[in-house]
């Protein structure tokens, strides 16, 4: 007699000149090991990559699908449209710099499916750098204090007491938390279909940060576990456009800021990312004495100026 049905999981990558590391990542997908679940496909969703990095990937070792957007549409609207037609009973958004270790997709998946994870919808996982030191890459709940202090850098000098990363904790244990970093983002299908998806409005960062909020008003939980380990080599491809990048993480914030806090909070984080933290950054570039690095400041909020009265007139998404 056949036993039970294993679960099912599809997984969605997001890739833009992600060069060799998208060939990697696949590489160690297909080398994992898949006793505790089916792994029904594995969609690549690539951004516009100008690069090389679409060809060779190990198509005969996975069941793969690659969708080529002409234009790059952002990091959640690329995971949104791979996980689209995704039936599997679980979606797992991995990064391309990422490497799974052999073991990691079955203890995710099998953590979800134990009595422990039942509260769980969300399973994220223990990121190692290329020295195997830990990425403590948690996070409590966001707040406008919380906020302002990472803006300002107050958290670095006093970690643990306020800011929303999870700096002082080690990550060496298995815990709920209120927020995994999304290079490895595990989560139930229904639940996300559910909660609609990313929000699209963020074009890249803070996405997840803003999918694990409403994973939490949605009464379900977020695990992270030490036991699923998985390298990422972290920045991305991001890397290759730092006025560009810096531009997007301002943007993502006051979004993130607008949809979930209110006014007044709103108006304290915008007040902080748009008064204080440009002279900061502006004078920690002159200090190093980098001309290019203050060059790129001036633009991204160049950038951002424009984006201002879109991003305030932003209201909390829907759920259905």
């Amino acid at each position: 007699m056949n036993g039970p049905a294993l679960p099912t999981l599809a997984i969605v990558i997001v890739n833009w000149n992600a060069g060799a590391q998208l060939c990697a990542c696949l590489q160690a997908v297909a080398r994992a090991q898949r006793t505790r679940f089916d792994l029904q496909q594995v969609i690549v969703v690539d951004n516009a990559s100008s690069d090389d990095s679409l060809q060779d990937l190990p198509d005969d070792a996975l069941p793969l699908r690659i969708i080529r957007n002409p234009d790059n549409r952002g990091f959640g609207a690329a995971c949104n449209q791979g996980a689209r037609p995704c039936t599997a009973d679980f979606l797992l958004f991995l990064n391309p710099d990422t490497r799974v270790e052999a073991d990691a997709l079955d203890r995710a998946i099998a953590h979800l499916q134990s009595a422990d994870g039942a509260p769980a919808g969300v399973c994220g996982a223990q990121l190692l750098d290329e020295h195997g030191g830990t990425h403590r890459h948690c996070a409590r709940r966001a707040t406008p204090l919380r906020m302002l202090a990472h803006l300002c850098g107050i958290d670095r000098l006093t970690p643990g007491t306020c800011g929303y990363l999870m700096r002082r904790w080690d990550h060496a244990d298995s815990r709920p938390v209120d927020h995994v970093m999304g290079a490895f983002y595990l989560i139930r299908r229904p639940l996300f279909e559910a909660l609609n998806g990313f929000d699209e409005r963020f074009f890249v960062y803070l996405e997840d940060l803003d999918l694990s909020e409403r994973v939490r008003r949605a009464g379900w939980a977020i695990h992270y576990r030490a036991d699923v380990r998985v390298f990422h080599k972290g920045g991305g491809t991001s890397e290759q456009i730092k006025a560009r990048r810096l531009h997007y993480s301002l943007a993502s914030r006051l979004r993130y800021a607008r949809i979930h806090f209110s006014r007044s909070g709103a108006a304290v984080v915008w007040a902080g990312t748009l008064l204080f933290e440009p002279p900061l950054r502006l004078g920690q570039a002159l200090a190093r004495g980098s001309m290019a690095q203050a060059g790129e400041t001036l633009r991204a909020y160049r950038w951002l100026l424009r984006d201002l009265s879109a991003c305030w007139r932003l209201t909390r998404p829907s759920v259905r």
